[in-house]
């Protein structure tokens, strides 16, 4: 049995509906299994969900993606390996992929660019023998618009915009 600690609480609005919902299905301490999932309960946010799992061999594979990140990967990435992509996207969203396995808790940040902020988040599932997943939400957000909804949602928290990774 996998057990875990679920204190992050996410920082825009969709992760904490995300993390809201995987911890209402956590039962008895441990992980949820991917089918413990509802994907009704967040619908809104299966266009930025993806599903992967990583094999005792280290191998890394898209079990699922939603068709909103085909225009972050460049590609539909259903099936292939997660190095598959290319370096920068390899290192968006792998950010986090070990720490949320090996701490058994959700973990998420942002990753301020030039035009936009890159929103993550890593929620870990137990997957099936030899295996694990982890649910990712990932999402470009227009840094406009994370600053308004940041100031709006997030102004009694004492975090740092230059430091939210959990």
């Amino acid at each position: 049995m996998v057990y875990m600690s679920t204190d992050f609480p996410g920082l825009t609005s969709a992760q904490a509906e995300l993390v809201k919902h995987w911890r209402a299905c956590c039962r008895g301490g441990s992980l949820p299994f991917r089918e413990q999932l509802d994907p009704g309960q967040i619908r809104a946010h299966l266009s930025e969900v993806s599903i992967v799992e990583i094999r005792d061999n280290k191998e890394a594979r898209f079990r699922l993606v939603g068709s909103g990140l085909r225009k972050v990967f460049g590609r539909e990435m259903r099936g292939r390996k997660v190095t598959d992509l290319d370096q920068g996207m390899l290192e968006m969203l792998s950010l986090g992929l070990e720490r949320s396995c090996e701490e058994q808790r959700p973990v998420g940040g942002l990753i301020e660019r030039s035009k936009d902020t890159h929103a993550w988040l890593r929620l870990p599932l137990q997957g099936p023998a030899q295996s694990v997943q982890v649910l990712c939400h990932d999402v470009l957000i227009p840094n406009a618009r994370l600053k308004d909804e940041y100031s709006r949602e997030f102004n009694t928290r004492s975090v740092s915009m230059r430091n939210l990774a959990a």
